[in-house]
């Protein structure tokens, strides 16, 4: 089959249809590329264009509060600083790992609603001169271009309001919840129509809401149901309204919320973190006629060449079936994989997914 662009490639994966092989994509650490350099891949060399991958590429808007960015310390292992949001964070210098979140200023209702008042939603808030150079580049690549929307469950425990409030929220003051994640959702809306005015078009919504962890989901369906799940269908009848397709990214097992995910009408669903409990091969037989499948390659096995390759050969012949999969790990590149192991894993990814 003739070699096609990266949208042609996309487009037929969520059409359900073959193409000339599926889409390889994925998120190498700052530190896993600095390896590849040392490795010799050259410097100031994007690692898509080395390995000859797809080019996804991505823009968001500004939904926050923009509460003070300060420091509040730094050493020579790690800085504590504020986030727009008023988080305090701790992030460590030479190595890449979760931040750690000291403390959050939105833990009340009325600590929500003076956010909301300062979050507006003029164009200065669109990175419009940045999609000007860049946006007409992206196409005449032939990339796919998709829109990160902030929002919902993952975001606000994680970045914006803490895990225990917002499980206990979710649970005793399910409406509060229900409002924070309606006014998150329609100040991106406004912005990303916005955008779209302006001539930005997006072939995909995309946003990220990790709602499991090891074994199982965060919260019960019901939960699921009554207080997320509205918001989520919100979003992706948004993106079907405007001919394009919705990708929700969950890190975690969350098998149990499946159904109900499923009834949103969403395209796609990454990352199938595999070490979590997720079985993309089982999600392929139940889920895929339904659903593009994005990731499901354990990223702790990619330091070691003979397990991730003999796992990739066991794995790609299936999930490549009629389409509906796009490669990557279940969650990112760590920095144990070299230059060498990614090179094999690369050229056998192609290899084993031509149709």
């Amino acid at each position: 089959m003739t070699e096609m662009t990266t949208h042609e490639r996309m487009k037929r994966m969520y059409e359900h249809r073959e193409a000339d092989r599926v889409p390889i994509t994925d998120s190498p650490w700052e530190t896993t590329v600095k390896r590849w350099n040392r490795e010799g891949m050259p410097e100031n060399t994007n690692w898509i264009d080395y390995f000859d991958v797809d080019k996804i590429y991505s823009f968001s808007v500004d939904t926050s509060p923009h509460y003070e960015r300060k420091i509040i310390e730094e050493t020579d292992r790690y800085v504590i600083y504020t986030t727009d949001w008023g988080v305090t964070i701790k992030s460590f210098k030479n190595a890449t790992s979760t931040p750690e979140c000291l403390d959050f200023k939105l833990k009340t209702a009325e600590a929500w609603e003076e956010a909301f008042s300062r979050m507006s939603t003029e164009d200065e808030r669109i990175p419009i001169e940045k999609l000007k150079k860049l946006y007409p580049k992206w196409r005449a690549e032939g990339a796919w271009v998709f829109g990160t929307f902030w929002f919902g469950f993952d975001v606000t425990h994680a970045r914006m309001m803490g895990t225990e409030d917002t499980l206990v929220a979710m649970l005793e003051e399910p409406e509060f919840m229900r409002h924070i994640f309606d006014c998150q959702l329609e100040r991106n809306i406004k912005m990303f129509e916005r955008a779209w005015e302006l001539g930005f078009r997006l072939d995909e919504a995309f946003w990220y809401d990790d709602m499991g962890y090891k074994g199982t989901p965060f919260f019960s369906p019901q939960i699921y149901r009554d207080v997320l799940k509205p918001y989520h269908k919100k979003l992706v009848d948004w993106a079907h309204n405007h001919g394009i397709v919705a990708r929700l990214h969950s890190c975690g097992n969350i098998m149990p919320l499946l159904p109900d995910v499923v009834d949103t009408g969403v395209d796609a669903l990454n990352p199938l973190e595999v070490k979590a409990g997720m079985d993309p091969i089982n999600l392929k037989k139940e889920y895929g006629d339904k659903l593009v499948l994005h990731g499901g390659i354990n990223a702790l096995s990619w330091n070691d060449a003979d397990v991730i390759l003999d796992e990739i050969k066991q794995k790609l012949p299936i999930l490549k079936e009629n389409g509906g999969y796009i490669f990557s790990t279940d969650h990112s590149i760590p920095d144990n994989v070299s230059l060498e192991t990614m090179t094999k894993v690369i050229n056998e990814v192609k290899e084993l997914t031509k149709y």
